[in-house]
């Protein structure tokens, strides 16, 4: 099986990093103030809903089952090192 370390189809790492836009300015990482089941948040994909809280990533925050409300049926997992929520 050929590796994808110099493949040109690789997704870059830059476009998996969540930043806050300027209409969520105010928005912080989810690694410091961890989002309830049911929060929106925001992740790479956009605007997600927390389904489940995990156990930890490598870099000592939560995972995140987060779900689209366009993919109801196709969560997917995120770190909350990299993932923003809405102020408390």
């Amino acid at each position: 099986m050929a590796s994808l370390a110099n493949s040109s189809r690789r997704i870059a790492l830059e476009s998996l990093r969540v930043t806050p836009s300027p209409e969520r300015a105010d928005w912080i990482s989810a690694a410091e103030r961890l989002p309830a089941v049911g929060e929106q948040v925001c992740c790479a994909e956009g605007l997600a809903e927390v389904s489940r809280l995990l156990g930890k990533t490598s870099d000592g925050t939560r995972l995140l089952e987060l779900v689209l409300p366009d993919r109801p049926r196709h969560p997917f997992f995120a770190s909350a090192g990299n993932v923003l929520v809405a102020p408390a």
